[in-house]
């Protein structure tokens, strides 16, 4: 029988340990190598002169950038593009009979053929006469400062897969977000707060949870900041009462010591790098992140604007005026979920749709106007949308109050404003029935595409090179820059 001795075992842990938790940086050398010796790699490998340094400072884009910052009001769930934003005069002329069609249903088990028309009215509004559902009166009075984009599309009928796509590039898990990508490729004009920023709903995480706002393989410097929906916003920024003043100043900077001499010795260590970096924007936020988030300065109209005169706009409201007075202080990139499944309404849709866009619809549309009155519309993107819309047919038969509908990724709606995107415009087109987008197709990578060219930064050069390749947030999938919708 063989004999293990403690050296043995070790090194056969070692070895199962490296095999287990690099089995993808293997293959993706092997893969190198072969294209190398293929003569098929773009561009010859060039090894690193000096170990790459990340920070937050402010970086300069490729090219001229129309945006310098951005707030995503993402509705996790799916919202009914069909109730909301893209009228269909004949799915409700064929209200009740069959669709003409076939249909990928999430939920079989609750699943119909039966069309579900709009319970709602639409009207036209504003100078760009766009079509408003009655469910969405405030947005109704911004409809020129907005462009709708009616052709979404991600293709994966999952709540996580998604969420993930429109977030992070792919349907799958461990990948960097916008907000990483952003702060990575440009930093923050802001020191003294976090250069990402993640606003949770007081009733929970979104689906998937902090996946939202993860970093992935980026070093964690970019990770996301949660600011919690309830005092205290920011947890354990002050110090304990015997650590205040010099004494802490005198700990901050030994520890300050300690670390950059521990970094000296251990160039590249980047888990380090952002610890260390993540002490001093500590010591800075605790009078500058308190100062941001305190809205008690707020006139009582800016208040009003935001709804937070009102129990059912009053959380949400509160979080869009600190998004604003986040980016009026020169953070990245902010983004405001709404509650585990809040628009996910595959049943009593006639009752939760309306409840939804109560508690969203006025701040969201208060956003813009505060911004725009500020004159920060211009370089500030407001993207209002969720990871999917919602199918034409009923979902749960069991009555008109009982009835909703399924999930929908193949065409689906939602809105941009300010960061030089077009005010005042519809872009794409789905079926007479809402189903599938069929003009001007829009998908996740062209959205993420958009993006980066409005912030100045080229997609195929934001890359971050793991395992010796080249990694990006579109990485080389098909995808446009839809300059349609741009100003």
């Amino acid at each position: 029988m063989e004999r293990f001795t403690k050296s043995t075992v070790n090194s056969i842990s070692s070895r199962r340990h490296f095999l287990a938790t690099n089995a993808l940086g293997i293959g993706s050398v092997a893969l190198a190598w072969l294209l190398k010796q293929e003569k098929l790699l773009a561009a010859p490998e060039r090894p690193e002169l000096e170990p790459q340094k990340f920070d937050l400072l402010p970086k300069k884009p490729q090219f001229e950038p129309r945006a310098r910052a951005m707030i995503s009001l993402f509705m996790q769930g799916g919202p009914s593009h069909l109730d909301l934003l893209d009228p269909k005069p004949e799915l409700n002329r064929l209200d009740g009979s069959t669709f003409p069609g076939e249909i990928k249903y999430d939920n079989a088990a609750q699943a119909s053929a039966k069309l579900l028309g709009c319970p709602w009215k639409f009207a036209k509004y504003g100078q760009s006469g766009t079509d408003v559902s009655e469910l969405l009166p405030h947005l109704a009075e911004i409809v020129d400062d907005i462009t709708v984009i009616r052709s979404m599309q991600t293709g994966v009928s999952n709540h996580g897969q998604s969420i993930f796509a429109m977030n992070t590039g792919r349907p799958t898990a461990g990948r960097p977000t916008l907000g990483s990508w952003m702060t990575y490729g440009l930093g923050s004009e802001s020191q003294d707060l976090p250069a990402f920023v993640a606003l949770t709903d007081p009733d929970g995480l979104p689906v998937e949870g902090v996946q939202n706002w993860t970093n992935g393989w980026l070093p964690s410097l970019y990770q996301g900041t949660v600011i919690r929906p309830r005092e205290p916003r920011i947890l354990n920024l002050d110090p304990p009462p015997h650590l205040k003043g010099e004494a802490q100043r005198r700990y901050l900077s030994y520890l300050e010591g300690l670390n950059r001499r521990d970094f000296e010795q251990h160039p590249g260590e980047h888990d380090l790098e952002a610890r260390i970096a993540s002490y001093e924007l500590a010591a800075k936020m605790q009078t500058a992140a308190k100062e941001a988030v305190d809205i008690s300065g707020e006139s009582e109209a800016t208040k009003q604007l935001y709804g937070l005169d009102d129990p059912a706009t009053q959380d949400y409201g509160t979080r869009c005026l600190i998004a604003r007075r986040l980016v009026e202080r020169g953070v990245r990139f902010v983004q405001i979920f709404t509650r585990y499944q809040f628009w996910d309404h595959h049943g009593s849709i006639r009752t939760a749709l309306p409840a939804s866009c109560k508690k969203t619809d006025q701040p969201a549309a208060a956003l813009v106007k505060d911004l725009k009155s500020r004159g920060l519309l211009d370089t500030t993107l407001v993207h209002w949308g969720g990871e999917m819309g919602r199918l034409p047919v009923i979902q749960n038969d069991a009555g008109p109050a009982s009835v909703g509908r399924d999930h929908n990724t193949y065409g689906f709606s939602m809105w941009l404003a300010g960061g030089g995107v077009k005010g005042g415009c519809v872009y794409g087109k789905t079926d007479e029935f809402g189903h599938k987008a069929v003009e001007n197709v829009v998908t996740h990578s062209d959205y993420h595409a958009t993006l980066l060219h409005l912030f100045g930064l080229d997609r195929e050069q934001l890359i971050y090179r793991r395992n010796g390749l080249a990694q990006s947030l579109i990485d080389n999938q098909q995808c446009r820059v839809v300059k349609e919708i741009l100003a």
